[in-house]
């Protein structure tokens, strides 16, 4: 009964404007297993698996929102790279409006890149610059 009108009120309820202005990322994803160490140097290889991304920053918060049924609009600023669109092309594919966010040829999109082996994070590689916008 109770989570009947819980749904009903879910329904009734107007989905919420929302802009979302922040660090825009992707975080990119390579798992595999470790089993051995490398000859060069007392670190583990890993054997990839399996590698995917995942909007991260603002990107991530705005999925966590449209997920919640609002109407999400995005902006912060990429780099002017193929990265940038497939972060875009991922929120264009759910329905986040990306009209906000603009491309600084002078700055790579942020990428950080996680290497697990198992549930077990052995390091994470950021590319991604610092420097304040170019004008």
């Amino acid at each position: 009964m109770l989570s009947q009108k819980v749904r009903n009120l879910q329904q009734s309820a107007a989905k919420p404007n929302i802009l979302v202005i922040g660090d825009l990322m992707i975080d990119h994803y390579i798992i595999g297993d470790a089993n051995r160490l490398s000859p060069e140097a007392p670190v583990p290889v890993v054997n990839v698996k399996k590698e995917f991304i995942t909007p991260g920053g603002a990107a991530n918060v705005a999925q966590n929102l449209l997920s919640l049924g609002a109407h999400i609009s995005l902006g912060g600023v990429t780099g002017d790279d193929a990265d940038a669109g497939k972060l875009t092309d991922v929120l264009e594919q759910e329905g986040i409006d990306t009209a906000a966010i603009f491309r600084d040829e002078n700055r790579p999109t942020t990428v950080k890149t996680r290497v697990m082996a198992g549930s077990h994070q052995l390091v994470r590689v950021d590319r991604e610059t610092t420097n304040p916008l170019s004008q």
